[in-house]
């Protein structure tokens, strides 16, 4: 059972991670209609620490998914 709480506060973790990294990603996509280029884009993010964010959740998320013990 306590196990079972880490995996989920784990998991939990990962996808507010996600979810802060993305909602960020995407917030930065208004600088696009403002004449900024996608390799400027992906330039800018690539400098922004909580762009990071998505990858590191999305990771996270799929090793508790594929570590989580399996019950009969």
């Amino acid at each position: 059972m306590v196990m079972d709480m880490g995996y989920m506060f784990l998991f939990l973790i990962g996808f507010g991670l996600a979810v802060t990294g993305g909602v960020t990603t995407i917030a930065y996509m208004n600088f696009l209609p403002a004449g900024v280029s996608w390799v400027e884009y992906f330039i800018f993010i690539k400098g922004r620490i909580e762009c990071y964010f998505l990858p590191i959740g999305l990771l996270i998320m799929t090793l508790v998914i594929y570590r989580f013990p399996n019950k009969p």
